[in-house]
């Protein structure tokens, strides 16, 4: 009888020469898609639900404006005005809608637009106080932030 001879048991490694070129290119790929957010938000927001909305065409022409309870407890339980990373009080609207206008071209100053993310549980005098600043600081357009009604899940 002819004896078979056994073939050696063939390892095969996975080629590593190339993962640090993949793994660069995915981390490359996220640091260049991803969008920071400009502002860390301190109030509550529960958005309120539209169903009929609109998209904005110049995002750029927006200064977002935030009304709500604020999350710490040592801000206090009344309803606060933040404006980019700070609280800022009604008398203080004017002189904000002002830098927000002189960060923009001259041509464009008079096209800004005041978003107003309103948490639904806030109180409509606060909202009332803020429209009539933004009045008294030209700031005519303004825009009240809602969620989609049709895209909402109900719990």
């Amino acid at each position: 009888m002819s004896k078979f001879k056994k073939k050696a048991e063939v390892k095969q490694e996975i080629p590593t020469s190339s993962m640090p070129d993949v793994v660069f290119m995915l981390l490359f790929f996220f640091m260049v898609t991803t969008e920071m957010r400009e502002t860390t938000i301190h109030v509550k927001q529960q958005i309120p639900k539209a169903s009929q909305l609109r998209k904005l065409e110049r995002k750029t022409l927006v200064a977002s404006l935030y009304i709500g309870e604020p999350t710490k407890a040592e801000d206090g339980k009344d309803a606060k005005i933040q404006a980019n990373d700070v609280f800022i009080d009604t008398k203080e609207i004017i002189k904000w809608v002002n830098e927000e206008k002189s960060k923009l071209e001259e041509v464009e100053r008079e096209q800004i637009t005041i978003a107003l993310k309103v948490d639904s549980e806030s109180k409509r005098g606060i909202i009332a106080d803020v429209e009539t600043e933004l009045r008294k600081g030209n700031a005519r357009k303004i825009l009240y932030t809602a969620l989609d009604n049709s895209k909402v899940t109900k719990n």
